[in-house]
């Protein structure tokens, strides 16, 4: 069994930020997978189905993005999750707007939904890091992450979720190895495409 989850705040006002880009990223996938996103269980929003042959879970955790390790330790114990199934999607300021990066373990490099699943789920696990850019110089990264996609970011945005759906789907039927050597690499390097966020 796989658990994917998508890192955001929830309600509302924060559905268009940047800091929300794993929840429509797992949205994407339940879409794609006949997978409804209809269950509230322990903190989260949450589906369970197969994807190709894989029990899969997907979530959403409704707590705010600094709260978000113990819905994913509840889903963890209850489903009996392993780390090393456990694939968290998020947005990362140090990665281009337009790139992926997939990878195992690591820091949380500030980011405080990260911070507090590390406190919780202390072994390595998947981390799916979203490029979203650097803030302009005069901005607060925290004021950056909580602001909405411009019209230029907009234009690119379908397609990043759209890829990282894709890299996903390789984590799970393939493996993180040869997910990785798709999907880190520069995208101009992949054919682009217009991509509209609600498909």
């Amino acid at each position: 069994m796989h658990l994917v989850v998508g890192l955001g705040n929830p309600g509302p006002r924060y559905a268009e930020t940047r800091h929300n880009v794993g929840f429509h990223i797992v949205e994407r996938l339940g879409r794609r997978w006949g997978i409804p996103l209809t269950k509230s269980w322990q903190g989260s929003t949450m589906g369970d189905g197969q994807f190709d042959g894989h029990r899969t879970l997907l979530a959403m955790p409704q707590q705010f993005m600094n709260c978000s390790g113990q819905p994913v330790g509840a889903l963890m114990g209850f489903y009996k999750v392993p780390s090393a199934n456990l694939i968290v999607v998020h947005d990362d300021m140090d990665i281009p707007l337009g790139r992926l990066r997939l990878r195992q373990g690591g820091g949380h490099g500030g980011h405080n939904g990260l911070r507090d699943i590390q406190r919780l789920v202390t072994e390595p696990f998947i981390r799916v890091k979203v490029g979203i850019g650097r803030p302009p110089p005069s901005w607060d990264p925290a004021d950056y992450v909580l602001g909405t996609w411009t019209e230029d970011d907009r234009a690119v945005l379908g397609q990043v979720v759209e890829d990282a759906a894709n890299a996903i789907e390789s984590l799970v039927r393939e493996g993180l190895e040869r997910a990785m050597n798709r999907f880190n690499s520069n995208p101009t390097e992949r054919p682009r495409r217009a991509v509209a966020l609600s498909t």
